[in-house]
């Protein structure tokens, strides 16, 4: 591993504690296992320059907070600590998509929504502000973001819990591709960090398309709508090559289900006829739109088709992914793991996964040592020298940062 996470003689601000909420484990145990490893690998280093880091608990065979949030038979629930946190700097981890998670309330089963994992988030809080020495919050998909700006009599949801956690003590608040950064404006004094994708998915790319030319005649970037033109434009940037978009031609006259129906999607760009296109954008919902955008770009003769999206949802199943896979609309999906993805995704022909916990333990090991993450923030440079790589022919998979 190269040495870019040695923090040379900088000592972490507190010992470091990961406290995973139900649905988001599997994640965090990722997580913790490379730092474990980025510890072991700082602690030889320092071993080897004859240095001695001297802080108690650097490296230790794991940093998962061990505690629960329990549920009493109305509904209720608390969480409770089976370890003391005093002192300690505290990275609470929650996924809010996790829709497979139950509980018991009344006898009946219920499936844990949005509002329930972020009220154990609470729960959480709760327990661990008055004693540890600072609280981050990382919540890959932003609670309510999707529902970030008011265009009616409606509720900012998002800019209130923002500022509901504030208020409880958090400090530093993660996401990743939130669905509008902007709504950090509703905490202007606090830190809220949004991380891109934008390395992890050129890397899943590249490692299943190696013969995937990067230039303007065979790859152009694609947005599916106006929201996306920022990700497609960095992307196509990074690439050099051209990109394209979509814009939603909607019936105003009508609403349908909160929402005015989509009449047709207009493409602006040059001809993408025997290219291969990526759709970018930060998620699949029901998925309609995106097909939908694929199957114009078939039309117009591209030759392959690829999906990036940070969060894979699939509110509307597999279905329709399947039947457009089968009759070549598209070629490959790729999301993060970054969500909760049902098993039966994972077994899909066309899915492919980018490894997010490599990058979330380098987020969360530089911000215990209180050290920049300015090019964690920026993947430009590793997004070039892994262009070089790939052009070059030589093999990605021995980059020198894995992610």
């Amino acid at each position: 591993m190269a040495n870019n996470y040695v923090f040379k003689d900088c000592l972490p601000v507190a010992p470091l504690k990961l406290a995973a909420l139900d649905g988001c484990q599997e994640l965090a145990s990722l997580v913790n296992d490379h730092i474990v490893s980025l510890r072991r690998h700082d602690m030889e280093e320092m071993i080897r320059q004859k240095k001695d880091l001297n802080f108690r608990g650097y490296h230790v065979d794991s940093y998962l907070l061990n505690f629960k949030c329990p549920r009493f038979g109305s509904g209720e629930g608390k969480a409770i600590l089976s370890e003391s946190v005093r002192g300690t700097d505290i990275f609470a981890m929650a996924d809010v998509t996790n829709h497979s998670l139950t509980y018991q309330m009344f006898g009946n089963t219920n499936h844990m929504s949005p509002d329930d994992h972020f009220q154990n988030l609470k729960r959480l809080i709760g327990a661990v502000s008055a004693t540890s020495h600072r609280l981050t919050v990382i919540m890959p998909f932003l609670y309510e973001s999707r529902q970030h700006k008011r265009s009616a009599r409606e509720s900012l949801d998002c800019a209130m819990a923002l500022e509901e956690l504030v208020a409880m003590g958090v400090k530093n608040i993660i996401t990743f591709d939130a669905h509008d950064p902007r709504v950090q404006n509703a905490i202007p004094l606090n830190c809220f960090d949004n991380f891109m994708p934008t390395y992890q998915f050129v890397r899943t790319l590249l490692e299943h398309e190696p013969g995937l030319a990067i230039d303007k005649e065979h790859l152009m970037v694609i947005s599916p709508d106006e929201g996306a033109m920022d990700r497609a434009v960095y992307l196509a940037n990074n690439l050099s090559v051209d990109m394209g978009m979509f814009y939603k031609r909607r019936n105003y006259a009508q609403i349908v289900d909160g929402r005015n129906p989509i009449v047709a999607h207009e493409f602006l760009g040059s001809s993408v006829e025997g290219k291969t296109v990526l759709i970018i954008d930060d998620m699949i919902s029901s998925g309609e739109s995106m097909l939908d955008t694929a199957r114009e770009l078939k039309g117009r003769k591209a030759e392959k088709v690829i999906i990036c999206c940070t969060f894979g949802l699939f509110t509307n199943g597999f279905e329709q992914f399947d039947e457009f896979y089968a009759k070549g609309y598209i070629d490959h999906v790729i999301t993060t793991n970054l969500n909760y993805r049902p098993g039966e995704l994972l077994e899909r022909p066309w899915y492919l996964e980018a490894d997010m916990s490599g990058f979330l333990a380098a987020i969360i090991n530089s911000l215990n040592h209180d050290v920049s993450i300015e090019r964690t923030l920026s993947p430009t440079e590793k997004l070039q020298k892994l262009i070089q790589r790939h052009r070059s022919g030589a093999d990605i998979n021995n980059c020198e940062t894995a992610f």
